[in-house]
Formats: C-alpha cells, structure tokens, sequence
C-alpha cells in the first residue's frame, strides 16, 4: 500500500504545480496584454504642477483674503479699535455674550486646570444652579484658545478679545478655503473655486452669520465640517491613487471628529450625511467599501466624543449612531450574496427595509437603558411646527415666532435671483439629478457601465461624489424650506454646487448630448464689489446699555443677582460678571422655564406673583427693559408680551376660548407708577431712556 501511495501523492503535487504555473503563466500573459501607460512627457507634468499650484495658491488667497475682509468690516461697522473694552464687550449679543464670558473666565484662572475645574462645576453664573458650562454649551473653542492665547505669548502682543474674533475669522478663511477646493475637485478647474467664492461673498448675509454673532457654536465648528466635506468628495472619487485615498481619509477622520466636539448638534448634519452615503452605496456598488470606512469614522468619533465630553448621553442615543449601527449589521447579511443576480436586486431591497426598521428599533432601545436628557421642547416645537400639535405655552410660541425658525420669506430667494446664484443652482441640479436617475435605471435593468467615465460619456451622474452632492444638498434644502435660519447649513453648498456645474465642461457635455448639440465649454467668472462696503462708515452706538453695565459694576454689590431677559442677562454676566436668573440658552428644559417665569414682568400679573417669582430665584435686582414693555411687533401675535397674555388666558386665542379677565395692569407699566403695592415690593434704584432698575426688597412695607 505504501509503495502505491508514493506515486499518487506525487502526481496530485504535480498536477498542483501545473495549475500554479498556467496561473502565473496567465497573469503574465495579462500584463503582457495590458499596455503600459506612457510617461508623460516634461511640459505635460510641468502643465500639471502649475495648474496644482496656481489653484492651491488662488484657494489659499482667498481664504486669507476673506478673513482681512471679515476683520476690515468688523472693524468699520463697529469702530472697535477706538472703543472701551466695555463698549467692545457690549457687540456680542445673547448667546455670544455667555461664550466670550467664558474665555474671560479663562484666562483670568490661575490656573488652566483650575479654569476647566470652575466651569465644570460653575455655580457663579445661574443662582441656585451648578452647571457643567464645558459640557452644556460646547466650550472647547473657549478652552483651546485660553490655551493658545498664553502659550504663543500673545498676552504680550495682543489683546484677548483681537486674539479670540481673529481666531474666528480665520476659521472662516478655512471654510471659504474648503468649498473652493471642493468645487475644484468636483469640476476639474480652480475656476469654480474662484466662483465659489465670489458668490459665497455676494450673499454673504444668507451664507453666514459672523457678522452679527462672532462666537456663535456654527462659527467655529462650520468650517471643519467643509474640510470634511472637501476630504470625502476626493476620497469617494473614481481616480483617486493610494496616496490622495491615505490623505483624505486622515483629514476626513480628524475633521469630523473635530467638527463632533464643536458643537452639540453636529451629529444631527453628520446624521444626514450618513443618509446621503448609505443612499449612494444603494446605488453605486463599487464604492461600497469606501462608504463603511466613512461610517467607522462616525462610530469612532462618537466613542471619543462619548468619553471626552464628559460621557455625554445624547451621542449615544443620536439617530447617527442608531442608522450607522443599523448598516454595519444590514452589511453582515449581505456578505455572501453574488452581485448582479436577482436575488441581490431583492437584497438590496429588503436592505433599504432593514435598515430603517433597525435604525428606529436600535434608537428606541436605546433611549430605553441609557439615560439621557433629550430636548423635550424640540420635538414639542416640532410638532406645532408642522401643525400636528396645538399650544398656549408661552416658550412654544415664543420659538415660532423667532425668525430663525419661520419658513424662508420671499426676500431670501428674491436676493438668491439677483446674484444668479438660484437659477445656476437649480439647472445643475436638475441636470445632476436626471442623469443620476438615468444612471440608476441603467443598473436596476442589468446595463453594464464603463468603469471610467469620460467626457465625451456625458454621463455626470455616474460619478460617485455628485451622486452624494446632489443627495445632500437636497437633504439640506429640504429643511432649509422648513425653516429659515437652516439656510447657513444649505446655501454655502449651493454656491459650491452652482459654481462647480457653471465651470464643469462634463456637465455640459451632459446637457448637450441629450439636447444633441456640439460641445461648449463654458466659464462664467465675475467679481464681486466690496469696496463699497468697506468705505461706508458705520457706527455702533449704545449709551443706554454702556451706563446700565457701569452702574452694575460701581454700584451694585457683588453677590448681587439680577432678572431680567434672557438676551440682556447674557451681556450683563460678561460684562460685569454678576450672578444671573436666567441665560440666553435653549438647550436646557431648566433654563427655558426660567426664561418663561422671567418673562413675565411683561404680563398682567400682580406685583405679590411677580415677587415671589423672583424671589425662589433668589433675584437681588430686577431690569425692565422698555423696548420690551412698549414693543411694537411687525408679526401679529408674536411680542413677548401677546405671547404671556396668551399662555396666561389673558387673551381670546382661538373661537371658543374663554376670556379670563386679568384684574392687574402690566406689570413693567405698572411698576413704573411707583404707587402701592409695587412699591411694597419694589424700589426704583436706576433708570435711563431704555432700562429700569429695581431693587427686590428683602422686608416688606406695606405703605396706603
């Protein structure tokens, strides 16, 4: 038997050897066949270098030349070079005012361990309240430049608020940086960046907001969401080599997690990028494995921004990491199904199925075992948004009535249309959307395409990153419809997308081959004129808050706190630095009703309510403000004062209502009389043409 075996053992090596050797011969064979891609010649690589480099060199530019613009502007709108560092301070309005604050706080500690430690466990802001600032209002911008502010030695150069709206405005040179390369990569040619850029500047007033509140959460975190875009518009493209994959993905992962820290409601955008991809992967098979790269960086920069932002629930419980979660799983199901065969086709439509079934349930069941303190009062807002809900609650109402969060008004597409920014944008997208479409129909009907598109294809939709462009921008357009302020999410990108097709002889190529024309290759290039704006003077001219915020600090005691509105509580602790009752925030369920309580020295409610409201505060002060008191809306129904009336029954809101009849006046006019009871409760110490100062009695004198 040994001696039989021999040979046969023998023979199955051999007829393995030849196998391997017809394997490699065919392989050999195959690179023979393959031709070899030419060297290009020296002019050639020199016509490339230069083009890199005037492009890079032109995106660059107009980074640093729109930063100088931004601080040009800032400069001559509010004089800031020739004002007191209180009158400097009184430019950050609401929210802005609590950011800076915090910086001050900063870079006042003796210590940056000891600064973090007093905003972790800050009970000098609110009364009867210790917050985590860091955590509860995204203060890492606040943190890194405190840091960068004393370890360059810049206390000794400059002043720390120059130091902290510079940092600011380059950022926004870094945003403007990114959509021109952005609209580069897309179109081939550095000449829709530069058109990119000229339309973002044109409709600046509704691509931005850094010139009304500077240190706002957006501000900062924006322009590293552009770079993320601008890293996975070249990392999903056909073409790319190993090296420019390698890069992209690095800037994609550093950006997006930096983006995630920024601000608090970036893995809801990350949420509907995440759509956007799982959507091309549906419809582009080969880019499969670049798309479950993307989504290991969203589960990787959930986890770290888990444990750095103090073990913050609201990533755990966010719809990205329920849809991501759901995918990775849905993939799993699909490993061992063939491409292109029927019963794939089916997959991938149970797939679609699977994975918004499993994104729901995984959220649900998530909410269920890790506690977590949702905004409540959003998904309320929500519902009255749409008209599914009806309320009197005056916070409800107050939020409708913000401008912010109304549906665009005819102005915002009116200004769009002159700029020629719109019709651009809806004739690419329409253009994108189609030949997407055509795509698309050719793969569900089992059409082979060409793995390399060229330009004389004319098929732009077949390209993966404008299949994820035109995704996305709808998205974002679609809540930009919604509601308004939304529009600095969605308009930026639409100046990206327009400029791109205007300067994309592929999209062109498109159009003209389904209209059967010849090819044209068009570039429309204009600049924009802005000198005019920077020659007009303009003044910034505040008496009636400066000498309010002077008063406060030469007379009011420093354990004092004040009441007041939410926008003027924010200026009032960064430019004194005194305890407050509520804050201009409205993340936090607390604080809204807070706001709400405090609001109500605008209704018709007695002197005794309004004393007992502020006093479970343990409010010292109270400011009336009389542009409040004796506000005259343009919007029906929306001052805070038709709103309290409302939300009190002190008004007939809807057919049917009850009128409950208020037997006090106004408190804010009321109070002003200086008759009995108010003056029981409270004594006038300060007034000027805008604010009214009260002081809260701590014994009460009951006078005829």
């Amino acid at each position: 038997m040994a001696e039989e075996e021999g040979p046969t053992v023998e023979l199955r090596q051999r007829r393995k050897l030849k196998s391997s050797e017809n394997k490699e011969s065919a392989k050999e064979e195959k690179i023979r066949d393959t031709p070899m891609p030419e060297r290009a010649p020296k002019h050639v690589l020199f016509q490339r270098f230069a083009k890199i480099f005037i492009g890079c060199l032109a995106a660059v530019t107009s980074g640093m030349m729109y930063a100088l613009y931004l601080s040009a502007y800032h400069e001559r709108k509010f004089w800031f070079s020739n004002r007191q560092e209180l009158e400097r301070e009184i430019t950050f309005q609401g929210d802005s005012a609590i950011y800076y604050s915090y910086y001050k706080d900063m870079l006042k500690a003796p210590s940056f361990e000891r600064g973090v430690y007093e905003l972790t466990h800050n009970n000098k802001t609110v009364s009867l309240k210790t917050i985590n600032a860091v955590q509860q209002m995204s203060l890492y911008p606040e943190l890194i430049a405190s840091v960068l502010y004393q370890a360059t030695g810049s206390n000794e150069i400059i002043e720390p608020v120059y130091f902290y709206i510079g940092i600011v405005f380059g950022l926004q040179g870094i945003y403007v940086t990114a959509l021109f390369v952005t609209s580069w990569l897309m179109s081939g040619t550095w000449l829709a960046g530069m058109l990119t850029v000229a339309w973002f500047i044109i409709n600046r007033v509704d691509t931005t907001r850094i010139e009304y509140s500077i240190p706002l959460r957006e501000n900062w975190a924006l322009p590293y969401f552009a770079c993320q875009i601008a890293a996975l518009t070249g990392y999903l493209k056909s073409n790319l080599n190993t090296y420019g994959e390698r890069f992209c993905y690095l800037l994609m992962s550093a950006s997006t997690y930096t983006f995630m820290m920024m601000w608090e409601y970036s893995h809801y955008l990350l949420f509907l990028q995440a759509i956007s991809l799982f959507l091309l992967d549906s419809f582009l098979l080969e880019q499969s494995e670049k798309v479950h790269e993307v989504y290991k960086i969203y589960i990787f920069s959930l986890f770290l921004g888990y444990l750095l932002q103090f073990e913050n629930s609201a990533l755990l419980v966010s719809p990205l990491l329920s849809l991501v979660v759901a995918l990775m799983l849905a993939k799993c199901l699909q490993l061992n199904v063939k491409k292109g065969t029927f019963i794939a086709k089916i997959m991938k439509v149970i797939n679609f199925y699977l994975v918004c079934t499993l994104t729901v349930t995984l959220n649900i069941i998530m909410k269920m075992f890790v506690p977590h303190k949702e905004n409540g009062h959003m998904l309320k807002f929500l519902e009255v948004k749409f008209g599914l809900n009806m309320t009197k609650n005056f916070t409800m109402n107050w939020l409708l009535c913000q401008e912010s969060l109304q549906a665009p008004s005819q102005d915002f597409f009116l200004r769009l249309t002159q700029s020629s920014l719109l019709p651009f944008y809806v004739l690419v997208l329409i253009i994108c959307f189609l030949s997407m479409m055509q795509v698309i129909f050719r793969r569900i009907n089992g059409k082979s395409l060409k793995e390399t598109i060229t330009l004389e294809d004319g098929r732009i939709g077949g390209r993966p990153e404008i299949i994820y462009h035109v995704i996305h921008t709808i998205l974002l357009g679609s809540l930009a419809m919604v509601i308004e302020g939304l529009k600095y999410l969605w308009t930026p990108y639409v100046c990206m997308l327009a400029a791109f097709g205007v300067c994309s002889p592929e999209l062109w190529m498109t159009l003209f081959k389904w209209l059967r024309l010849r090819t044209v290759h068009p570039v429309l290039l204009f600049f924009p004129r802005l000198m005019t704006e920077l020659m007009e003077l303009q003044e910034f001219y505040d008496p009636d808050t400066v000498e309010l915020m002077t008063w406060i600090k030469r007379q009011a005691p420093v354990a004092a706190v004040f009441a007041g509105s939410p926008q003027l509580m924010g200026a009032i602790k960064l430019c004194t630095g005194w305890m407050v009752t509520s804050l201009p925030l409205y993340n936090d369920d607390d604080l809204l009703k807070r706001n709400e309580n405090v609001y109500q020295i605008y209704s018709k409610r007695s002197a005794e309510d309004i004393y007992k409201i502020l006093t479970s505060y343990k409010a010292n002060y109270l400011i009336v403000e009389d542009a409040i008191c004796n506000e005259v809306g343009t919007m029906r129904g929306c001052r805070v004062k038709d709103l309290l009336d409302i939300a009190n029954g002190h008004v007939v809101c809807e057919e049917g209502d009850k009128l409950t009849y208020s037997k006090y006046g106004r408190f804010c006019h009321e109070v002003k009389i200086n008759y009995s009871p108010y003056v029981n409760y409270f004594t006038r110490v300060y007034w000027n043409r805008s604010y009214f100062v009260y002081k809260i009695n701590t014994v009460i004198s009951f006078q005829s």
